[in-house]
């Protein structure tokens, strides 16, 4: 008897438990859609932390009420569809393929984390552009965390990561046993800052020389939820023998974000990179640069589809405003 109860029991706790997913909602310019400017991303791990990936352009403002709570920021690159020197006007204003946007004075990642009270890892060198941001709206420093490499969250006031690539931060919360592990992973672009938030000084020196600012590399995100989904965050780069080294083999990501748009070639070498170097088992694709849906259906003759067509695992569209779960394997597990 007592053999059958502890034989039960084992089996009871190897169960995946109930509400053990992590959630994803892509946030974009025309709910149901999948629209030519979406990128932001909402990601909310079993024991509560909340990432927001890359604000972007859609966002109304920092306090957009479609965020929720935002605990960590996570910002891979200096490009404006990115970090943000746009907002929405309206959720829905403009068309899918061209979401009506206004130029911001700050760019939406430092307006969030002032709104939200959140967390921003990125590099040092990113950071350092959003800490004055920061100040110059907040009128207080955005000091590195009081550990630069760890957070319980909500954290008391905002702060910022101290690392570059390779580095290791994670954000927990004060019940949890386990914290989210988020790692800056390599891309491969260039990082250059949007000129409309450089200084006039800065902005005419560049003109000058024909020139653009870069802050360091650019950087994608390998983040390890409680429940053991690995998701790679690829940010916009192009294909890259770390794709299979570091992200795949030390790694071991069993879901892709995967970036498509226009510079890094993704839509010609995306099949490879996902079937033969990285090798997860879902892919959700977001950054289509194209108006990939219609009526919230895949558009059969756009490059996304094309694109699709080529992938081994599944791969599911960034639907804005459509909330995805996934299972520690990296399979979806509802919303799908």
């Amino acid at each position: 008897m007592k053999t059958a109860l502890a034989t039960l029991f084992l089996a009871t706790i190897a169960l995946p438990a109930v509400g053990q997913n992590v959630k994803i909602t892509p946030l974009g310019s025309h709910p149901g859609e999948l629209c030519a400017n979406d990128r932001a991303t909402v990601f909310e791990d079993p024991t509560g932390v909340r990432l927001l990936y890359d604000p972007a352009h859609n966002l109304v403002a920092g306090d957009d009420p479609r965020l929720g709570d935002i605990h960590v920021v996570l910002l891979s690159h200096m490009h404006g569809d990115h970090l943000g020197d746009r907002r929405l006007r309206a959720v829905g204003a403009g068309t899918c393929a061209s979401s009506e946007r206004v130029l911001t004075q700050n760019s939406m990642t430092s307006q969030v984390i002032a709104a939200k009270n959140s967390v921003l890892v990125t590099t040092r060198a990113m950071a350092g552009f959003v800490a004055n941001e920061y100040q110059d709206m907040a009128g207080e420093p955005l000091s590195v965390c009081s550990q630069p490499v760890a957070a319980t969250v909500p954290v008391e006031s905002a702060c910022r990561s101290s690392m570059d690539i390779g580095g290791v931060f994670v954000a927990k919360t004060a019940e949890a046993t386990q914290g989210v592990e988020i790692t800056i992973v390599y891309a491969s672009h260039v990082n250059n800052a949007p000129p409309s938030l450089l200084s006039d000084a800065a902005r005419e020196a560049l003109e000058a020389d024909g020139a653009i600012l870069e802050y360091g590399p650019p950087t994608g995100y390998v983040v390890k939820f409680t429940n053991g989904l690995t998701a790679y965050l690829s940010g916009d780069t192009g294909i890259h023998s770390e794709m299979k080294t570091v992200v795949n083999e030390f790694h071991h990501a069993n879901l892709a974000v995967l970036n498509l748009g226009n510079n890094p070639g993704i839509y010609i070498s995306g099949a490879h990179a996902i079937n033969e170097l990285v090798q997860p088992a879902s892919v959700v694709i977001t950054h289509a640069n194209e108006p990939a849906t219609e009526d919230g259906v895949l558009r059969p003759q756009s490059r996304t589809a094309a694109l699709i067509e080529q992938l081994d695992p599944p791969a599911y569209l960034a639907i804005s405003g459509r909330t995805m779960e996934f299972d520690g394997q990296g399979r979806c597990a509802a919303g799908c």
